[in-house]
């Protein structure tokens, strides 16, 4: 089962200047909860946006850059190839960004795991169209709240 992460505003904006728009603690651990233990995969500039490998993850990396590389990090060249490396690991693989390895990877997704977060930030990523392709299976709101200053959703979506 390969699952696409994400957390996306009211225009399904991901992000600005390669970084998050927001910091929403419920979301991240989540993230961590899904992902733990299986492979994820994403492209060169979200891994530097984080800054190192996630632990108890195998961290695939698309790179057109035959020579990076970074320890404890596969490295792929493509969608299709970072798969088939997430797969012989584990059959539930997450894609985790960013914008062009979404696009190219959520065709191969049979679920998605997203955040819609209720507000317009300002930002130059977007999250691919996935509606016409997706259909919402179970939603969870959350408030506002002492370490949330946005409210958001916990939206899960199954192929069509």
């Amino acid at each position: 089962m390969i699952t696409l992460i994400a957390a996306h505003d009211k225009n399904q904006l991901i992000g600005g200047k390669n970084k998050l728009l927001w910091h929403l603690p419920k979301d991240l651990m989540r993230f961590k909860k899904l992902t733990s233990g299986h492979p994820i995969i994403m492209g060169r500039k979200t891994f530097e946006s984080i800054g190192k490998a996630l632990p108890n993850r195998t961290n695939i990396v698309i790179t057109r850059n035959k020579k990076w590389n970074y320890p404890d990090v596969l490295v792929s060249s493509g969608i299709s190839e970072a798969i088939k490396m997430a797969n012989d690991i584990d059959e539930n693989i997450f894609i985790i960004g960013g914008a062009e390895i979404y696009k190219q990877g959520i065709s191969y997704c049979s679920n998605l795991e997203i955040t819609e977060v209720h507000g317009v930030f300002k930002g130059d990523t977007w999250l691919c169209s996935y509606k016409n392709d997706f259909f919402e299976t179970s939603r969870e709101s959350h408030e506002i709240d002492e370490k949330h200053i946005v409210g958001f959703d916990f939206v899960q979506y199954h192929q069509k």
